[in-house]
């Protein structure tokens, strides 16, 4: 089974918040804010893979908002293929009573971004969100920010800081974006120190050369100690790029070693990552009448245009 462990959709770009949509309108273009990245465009994209994870997003410091109503009606709408993660901002007065209404409305998990949140992961408030989703066994995704949003306080993004929210909560599930980039070193040790500690790969993989470099990096470090290879989940980041797109890039990754004497990731290692069971190492359910096992990465490649991966190892 292909689970992409971070998507995303709205209705309009300015649910991101103006400094948001302004940043992407000069790195990307008028045309990629016009672009549809509705609910429609990114049912096109769940072809290449059996479950996504659909987050929302908020942000009192940015004026941003995906609400979760949102997403809770889209899940609804494809119930076999979505799942539902709340986007929490714990400095919101409600944001108790908005985790609650989470749960009622059956979304599995929280993301929150401390960066564009103006919060340190250790706030207080933030503190009593987690022992909440600990509880109820509800993962937390730390999104983290793609594009220079100048509000955006990066000393609350280090890797770090979560370290001592995952001594408070050993079974709470975390789950750190983009494996903390640029700060992947302190996200390998925390995958190393904490086996409740994740990581998605989502927008690094756009960056094929920072992609190898940490895989080789987890590999060396499994080796001595946990294997952290186990606890890297896929994830496209979508529409910041297509999960089929993802998926060709991590095939790709060893061309960097081609005629020369520098190591590679195995082959069966890159599949475990793409075919990993996330919602059992999470402890998510899976979505009524989707049974497990089944893959589409043939789909996914034939996409792309490239060489098809046996589905049997």
């Amino acid at each position: 089974m292909i689970v992409d462990a971070n998507t995303r959709t709205w209705s309009s770009p300015m649910q991101l918040g103006k400094s948001a949509a302004a940043v992407i309108r000069r790195a990307n273009g008028e045309h990629w804010l016009r672009a549809d990245h509705g609910p429609d465009a990114l049912s096109e994209q769940l072809e290449c893979i059996d479950v996504a994870l659909i987050h929302g997003f908020r942000s009192r410091m940015l004026d941003a908002h995906i609400p979760n109503q949102y997403i809770a009606e889209l899940v609804s709408r494809h119930p076999e293929r979505l799942i539902g993660i709340a986007g929490i901002d714990p400095l919101v007065p409600e944001s108790t009573d908005e985790l609650k209404r989470a749960l009622e409305m059956g979304l599995a998990g929280i993301t929150i971004s401390p960066s564009m949140q103006g919060l340190h992961p250790t706030h207080s408030s933030a503190m009593k969100i987690y022992e909440t989703c600990s509880e109820k066994r509800m993962p937390v995704f730390v999104s983290r920010p793609e594009i220079g949003i100048p509000e955006s306080v990066l000393e609350f993004d280090r890797p770090l800081a979560w370290d001592e929210v995952a001594r408070n909560f050993p079974d709470l599930k975390i789950i750190i974006g983009g494996v903390g980039f640029p700060w992947v070193d302190e996200t390998l040790l925390l995958l190393q120190k904490h086996n409740n500690v994740y990581a998605d790969l989502s927008f690094l993989t756009r960056n094929p050369w920072a992609t190898w470099n940490t895989l080789l990096n987890a590999q060396a470090l499994g080796e001595s100690t946990t294997n952290i290879m186990d606890r890297l989940l896929f994830a496209s980041g979508w529409p910041a790029q297509s999960p089929s797109h993802a998926i060709e890039r991590l095939y790709s990754l060893n061309s960097f070693a081609q005629g020369s004497n520098l190591p590679t990731v195995p082959r069966a290692t890159i599949r475990s990552i793409i075919e990993r069971d996330t919602l059992t190492a999470l402890g998510i359910e899976l979505p009524p009448g989707r049974a497990g096992g089944d893959t589409t990465l043939n789909a996914a490649l034939a996409q792309e245009g490239a060489v098809h991966e046996p589905s049997n190892s």
